[in-house]
């Protein structure tokens, strides 16, 4: 009872500017610069982080000629004022949209190469029901979006698990799977062969692929792996998918992306899907929030929308000819 007691006294002498200062020494690393831009004297920063380093027991930034960085405990205390400030500024633009009479806002985050048409029919139909309500949609990679929300950035993602520790933090539920395709554009010289390999294409061309981090780009290290292939030495890495389908249809590469991104580009013949299968599913996509949070209405009405789409892509129904 008594450490719960102590914590409580510790986060009640935190104070907004307390939170500022911890952020902007991270940002800034540089104490003058952090006052100035605090409208304060560098004597008076130092003060006040001075106080919070007594508060907590411990140093939070080492000094040097340099500037200032954050100690492993002041990392912990950077993480929780950037989320704490987010969390903040967020409210306070929802509750001047309520003033103003519309229904606050919904930031969406989504890793837009898993079943793009998921989410956007589930936006088109939130906001069928909200139509005051302000949604904005980041489209990242997972590892990208795991940040994001981790540090109260975005609300809800749809994305998949990066690491097997993430289940501790937030709360997962899978929506579906993709397909992985390797293409290339329609008059590529290897687009009419019928007998590809890893093994045959890893030399003799460049590749396009996601950024490491990426489940995609770890499913197909794998197959390397699996296949006991060195990963191409001739690579573009590339995040963005739009980029990414703009340098295939412009140069002898080979893609790897999931089938629901490259579904229009095939139906339109701009690219050619090889036939080689990567063998290896993906992880699943779904809906990732934090753990323990409670859901707002629009999210409740949002995760909704979600699985009941995710259903039917799954089990569509069929219409007889």
């Amino acid at each position: 009872m008594s450490e719960i007691m102590e914590q409580a006294a510790l986060l009640n002498r935190l104070r907004y500017k307390h939170l500022r200062l911890i952020a902007l020494l991270d940002e800034q690393r540089n104490l003058h610069r952090v006052a100035e831009r605090l409208n304060m004297s560098q004597p008076a920063a130092t003060r006040m982080l001075h106080e919070i380093e007594t508060t907590f027991g411990c140093a939070l930034f080492e000094r040097s000629p340099r500037g200032v960085r954050p100690t492993r405990s002041g990392e912990i205390l950077v993480d929780f004022a950037r989320g704490a400030l987010s969390r903040l500024e967020r409210c306070a633009e929802s509750l001047q949209r309520h003033r103003l009479g519309n229904q606050g806002q919904l930031v969406m985050g989504a890793i837009m190469g898993a079943a793009p048409d998921l989410v956007a029919e589930a936006v088109i139909e939130l906001k069928r029901l909200h139509p005051f309500l302000q949604v904005r949609l980041l489209g990242e990679t997972s590892d990208q979006l795991v940040e994001l929300l981790a540090q109260n950035r975005i609300d809800i993602a749809v994305a998949r698990y990066v690491t097997a520790m993430q289940h501790n933090i937030f709360d997962f539920e899978p929506l579906g799977n993709e397909r992985m395709l390797v293409v290339v554009r329609r008059d590529h010289p290897l687009s009419e062969r019928t007998d590809l390999s890893l093994s045959v294409m890893l030399d003799q061309w460049p590749w396009i692929l996601q950024p490491v981090e990426s489940p995609a780009r770890q499913a197909l290290e794998k197959e390397f792996e699996l296949a006991g292939l060195m990963s191409p030495a001739d690579i573009i890495e590339c995040g963005s998918i739009f980029a990414a389908l703009q340098l295939i249809r412009r140069s002898n590469g080979i893609l790897v992306m999931a089938e629901s991104v490259l579904k229009d580009y095939l139906e339109m013949g701009a690219v050619v899907a090889l036939p080689l299968s990567l063998g290896r599913t993906l992880p699943a996509y779904g809906i990732m929030t934090r753990r323990g949070e409670p859901f707002s209405e629009p999210m409740q009405q949002l995760c909704t929308i979600l699985r009941a789409i995710a259903a039917r892509q799954e089990h569509p129904t069929f219409m007889p000819s």
